[in-house]
């Protein structure tokens, strides 16, 4: 419930026409700085491999990523964000930081300081392949 009602209260500050899955993946690609094939991001984001192509088709087309194929296998295909991405990305965090701003105001830094660990471990633990 928390994560739907997180989700909804972004998506509504977001730029004209990005969805929160877009931000997402611009975010990912600005943070690791190096290319990824969809496979990857698709593990990451632990979606399908049909999702992510959906999600990368809509970016590609916005001019927010490149797809290249990979040379060595013509079967696989590398993204990365382009510079329009980059600024899409920023954009898009200016937009909600004085959302995550103002709830962290209301709940208190300290209680978000704490609880953040509590998050990672089961973020974490969620992500093992058991």
């Amino acid at each position: 419930m928390t994560d739907q009602l997180a989700r909804a209260r972004l998506s509504k500050v977001l730029p004209k026409g990005m969805e929160l899955s877009h931000f997402s993946v611009l975010n990912h690609l600005a943070r690791k700085q190096e290319e990824r094939t969809p496979a990857q991001l698709a593990k990451s984001f632990h979606v399908t491999r049909g999702a992510m192509t959906n999600t990368l088709s809509k970016l590609e087309a916005a001019g927010h990523i490149h797809i290249r194929p990979d040379w060595d296998d013509a079967r696989r295909k590398f993204v990365s964000i382009s510079p329009s991405g980059r600024q899409a990305r920023d954009a898009a965090l200016q937009a909600i930081a004085p959302v995550i701003g103002k709830l962290a105001n209301k709940i208190g830094i300290e209680k978000l300081r704490a609880t953040l660990p509590v998050l990672r471990d089961l973020r974490l633990e969620l992500e093992r392949d058991d």
